[in-house]
């Protein structure tokens, strides 16, 4: 994306966020055309918080404006127009249409080169910003390396680092509602950390030993763009293990349960399904536990995220429980000798590890209800 620019004298990066407004929320979404991004739509669309204010949604600045029930019919109302708003369009995007529209938070569903540019600028104009890409969310360089930035270093991508924070509410909520720029987190990233986290937290995992995390996703989080591994020929009747030792939520795994590299081994799969995760993560205890004890060591950590749901012991989520819901469902069995214990970990890629998980983040930045828009 070239770079649009238009204000001659924009503010620089402030050490600060702007502050909100507590009597108009004002939010625009950035790359609505993807299966985030439409859902990313429907539920700020549906957001009891908004003050009835629909989002500003921006496509190319090259383009001309579009009717977002066009792109997404499944948006559209009893009059064909949109999801109850009027019938919004996706705006040719540009600062100067941002800024007369009164945005304070910009949500980045675009790839991950396009938010590296457009962050630091959205920054400069005072915005606030919830990114859905890769871009921001790995603070280490050795693990941003996969990603292969042509910023990597510079003086304004490393200024905009150390500003990044990375959002899942149930580990960093304190500092998600200040932050001028939060890094969603990925959908194998989210379902694998919340599921081995408490765990991890209380020291209670043998890490010689190592942990297995088996991951298989539905096909929309590969995004919309077709590839010959998503093909209906290729997906369908199909299991497949891909990205082995390289998938790129790897780096997320290693930061956020502060493990080295040989003591988690990450496989995701693609299933042939449209949407939904299902994580099996195997690990041993240090010590011997029993089912009780681990369930509430659960139920503790996740005491205070009403997104989270911990099963009881021995019962398992499956990913039709999650599918179309903003939650992550969290199970356990642990065998006889309590100490080799099997944690799987359910949700939708799309909502709780995608939108649903933005939108959440968004609440705590303007101090709404965590779960205002998603239960």
């Amino acid at each position: 994306m070239s770079n649009t620019n238009q204000n001659p004298t924009p503010k620089t990066l402030s050490s600060e966020p702007c502050a909100l407004s507590s009597v108009r929320s004002s939010v625009a979404v950035m790359g609505v055309s993807g299966y985030a991004g439409m859902e990313l739509a429907r539920l700020l669309l549906r957001h009891p918080s908004l003050n009835g204010s629909p989002p500003l949604f921006l496509g190319r600045a090259e383009g001309a404006p579009e009717p977002l029930a066009a792109v997404h019919p499944q948006l559209m109302d009893n009059n064909g127009t949109g999801l109850g708003a009027g019938g919004l369009r996706i705006e040719p995007f540009s600062w100067d249409l941002v800024q007369s529209r009164g945005v304070e938070v910009l949500f980045l569903a675009t790839p991950h080169e396009q938010s590296r540019e457009l962050a630091p600028q959205a920054l400069d104009h005072g915005l606030r910003i919830i990114d859905l890409s890769g871009a921001w969310r790995l603070s280490a360089a050795q693990n941003r390396a996969v990603y292969k930035f042509s910023d990597e270093g510079s003086a304004t991508a490393t200024a905009v680092q150390t500003k990044a924070v990375y959002g899942m509410p149930e580990l960093h909520r304190d500092e998600i509602r200040d932050a001028s720029l939060v890094a969603n987190p990925g959908c194998y990233a989210t379902s694998i950390i919340l599921g081995l986290k408490p765990l991890v937290s209380a020291g209670w995992i043998d890490l010689d030993r190592g942990i297995v995390a088996d991951a298989k996703s539905g096909v929309s989080g590969a995004g919309k763009a077709p590839t010959a591994k998503t093909h209906f020929m290729h997906a369908a009747d199909n299991l497949s293990a891909y990205g082995l030792f390289s998938h790129r939520h790897t780096g997320e795994l290693l930061e956020q349960l502060d493990l080295a590299p040989a003591q988690i081994v990450f496989t995701p799969h693609l299933l042939p399904i449209p949407r939904g995760i299902l994580s099996t993560l195997y690990v041993w205890f240090t010590d011997a536990r029993q089912p009780s004890d681990v369930e509430a060591l659960y139920r503790s950590f996740f005491a205070e995220s009403p997104l989270v749901r911990v099963f009881p012991a021995g019962q398992l989520p499956q990913i039709q429980y999650s599918v179309n819901t903003n939650y992550c469902d969290i199970g356990f069995h642990l065998a006889d000798d309590g100490r080799r214990c099997v944690i799987v970990s359910c949700l939708d890629n799309l909502l709780k590890g995608a939108a649903g998980q933005a939108v959440q983040n968004l609440n705590l930045m303007y101090g709404f209800k965590e779960t205002d828009g998603l239960i």
